[in-house]
């Protein structure tokens, strides 16, 4: 077995430690107990994805559900436009898109060691010794990764910090590292609970390999297997999960089985040029993880998805959010020198594996519930040939929901013109967003943002498509295709056939897009389009105040002790106040 060479130690620890007297350090320009206000007005800014408030956001971290509330932290540099000065920023919700901005939940120890991806369990059988009282203790496990006084990289290692409040303040352990090394790229651990134990995924990036280790108290580690050279290699792995995923029957919808799946992020060397997230299906004993088959699957179609995490805690269908951007461009987009914030989150995804027809095994990523966004219907229409075309102008967000469903093609009788067109487009610019189903040969459905002109850079990939054929045999006259869209102002998702396929897409136009037209063209005899417009509610609107600012929760709570269940949100313990 492989067991790579910079690996130094796992940290022997027994005992509960208090964090008292753990320094951290703290940017004198970073607010401490309170959130990071912003302003969500700007026209690329997303009402119905999440965004920070400003500043840099790239990869999710430590996502877990916990009485009725999704957590979602992640990589955020408040100082500045682009990647660096790495703390844990933090946001909540109670339906996976209405979020409150929380204070920063994670400072860098020192000036010079920032705190990378990881994850967040519930321990909720006191396995680490730290919640006596309690089965709600969180524990976070997290890359904290040092760099030298010449900007080179220095140690990566593994640590952790628990909290008392659900996830709100953190401390960090005082015998961190729980997993020492000399290696400046080892990173991104997501820990699971399997049946008596925990188990760990970790990334060695430029050894191409994901470490599998395990514990009984979130302290003490034990490597076990490696998971080595597999799918695309790029030029480093990164942000791996572990998730145990129902089997669904196609027809019916029903669990028969359930596997296990990795995902595993590669940066760069995406076919489409930087990053992209691959995923493996297979069975996992607590130890090692085996693949079913040697196929590499990716979990987009276009370029704009990167580092997914899944919520620890949820029951069912998986729930997951990405990271929407790409690394070939995230410091460049226009959302930054124009509105002050980089980065969103995709859309909340339920996933589920299946087998499809012609491509066997399949994880289906669903929108999520979207009942808590959706505003007014827009339109609606059942067609054969022909269009409907709306004007959203009024529409508050600037967001909209779009689903066509298309059946009865005999696919004998589809041309090279038969097709499916959703087209967004600005009456003051001309600009236009174009996407759709040409239904002859595969069926391939395809987005273009080139029509598009707030945004220019070479990397800046303006055209996607995938395969997208369900029919089970050429003796299958007719078939059906499903499209659900959203767009957000400055972001684009489509879920193809329920989410078999998805693509998530940035767009910046100069202008907004207000107007959306669905147009059937060429369709053989018998064939139907029905379509659905809807308006999305901004998520972000009824929380400003009159100068248009989010606050985010500004709660005053004590700052030590346990807080109540109704109180929360207390500064952070790790050795600095307001």
């Amino acid at each position: 077995m492989l067991f790579p060479r910079f690996l130094l130690s796992v940290a022997a620890l027994s005992g509960v430690t208090a964090a008292q007297g753990v320094s951290t350090y703290v940017n004198p320009a970073v607010p401490t107990g309170t959130p990071v206000p912003g302003n969500y007005t700007g026209p690329l800014r997303p009402q119905v994805h999440y965004s920070p408030p400003a500043g840099f956001m790239n990869d999710p971290n430590g996502m877990f559900y916990l009485n009725g509330v999704f957590h979602l932290y992640y990589q955020y540099n408040p100082t500045g436009l682009g990647a660096g000065n790495q703390h844990w920023g933090h946001a909540t919700s109670k339906d996976g898109y209405t979020w409150e901005n929380q204070q920063i939940a994670l400072f860098p120890p020192e000036e010079k060691q920032y705190v990378f991806s990881g994850s967040v369990v519930v321990d909720a059988n006191n396995t680490s010794g730290f919640f006596p009282d309690q089965d709600n203790g969180v524990v976070a496990i997290f890359t904290l990764a040092r760099y030298n006084e010449d900007g080179s990289g220095g140690p990566q290692t593994q640590a952790i910090a628990y909290s008392h409040d659900e996830g709100y303040t953190f401390q960090y352990y005082a015998q961190n590292p729980v997993i020492n090394s000399t290696s400046s790229q080892f990173r991104d651990p997501k820990v699971i609970r399997y049946e008596d134990h925990w188990a760990m995924v970790v990334s060695y990036a430029q050894e191409f390999a994901l470490g599998i280790f395990t514990s009984t108290d979130l302290k003490q580690w034990t490597w076990a297997s490696n998971f080595t050279n597999h799918g695309l290699l790029g030029t480093q792995y990164e942000c791996p999960n572990l998730v145990k995923m129902p089997v669904r029957d196609p027809k019916s919808g029903a669990v028969v089985d359930e596997k296990y799946v990795i995902t595993l992020s590669v940066q760069p060397g995406a076919p489409l040029g930087g990053s992209i997230t691959q995923y493996f299906i297979g069975d996992f004993n607590g130890t090692h993880f085996a693949t079913v088959d040697a196929a590499t699957r990716l979990t987009d179609f276009a370029k704009d998805n990167y580092a997914a995490q899944f919520f620890y805690g949820v029951e069912g269908n998986p729930i997951s959010l990405g990271w929407a951007s790409n690394w070939q461009y995230a410091q460049q987009v226009p959302t930054g020198n124009n509105e002050g914030w980089r980065s969103a989150m995709t859309l909340p995804r339920a996933s589920y594996l299946t087998k499809s027809p012609r491509i066997g095994w399949n994880m289906v990523d669903e929108i999520y519930d979207a009942k808590p966004i959706m505003g007014e219907s827009l339109a609606t229409k059942t067609m054969g040939n022909g269009s409907v075309t709306v004007d959203y102008a009024d529409v508050e967000s600037g967001a909209i929901y779009v689903e066509a469903n298309v059946t009865g093609i005999d696919v004998a009788k589809a041309g090279s013109f038969t097709t499916l067109n959703l087209t967004f487009t600005s009456p003051a610019s001309g600009e236009s967003l174009r996407s759709g189903f040409y239904f002859g040969g595969d069926n391939p459905f395809f987005v273009d943002r080139g029509q598009l002109r707030g945004f220019d850079n070479v990397f800046f990939t303006d055209k996607f498509s995938v395969a997208d054929v369900y029919y089970e045999s050429a003796a299958d006259k007719t078939a059906s295709w499903r499209v659900q869209a959203v767009l957000d102002r400055s972001m684009y998702e489509v879920f193809l056939d329920g989410g078999r396929h998805a693509g998530t897409v940035l767009v910046y136009p100069t202008q907004p897009l207000t107007v959306v037209s669905v147009a059937a063209r060429d369709l053989p005899a018998g064939a139907q389009v029905s379509v659905a417009i809807w308006s999305l509610k901004s998520t972000w609107a009824g929380m400003a105040n009159e100068q248009g600012t989010v606050l985010g929760n500004v709660t005053t709570t004590p700052t030590s002790g346990k807080a109540p269940a109704s109180k929360r949100h207390m500064i952070y313990e790790g050795g600095f106040s307001t």
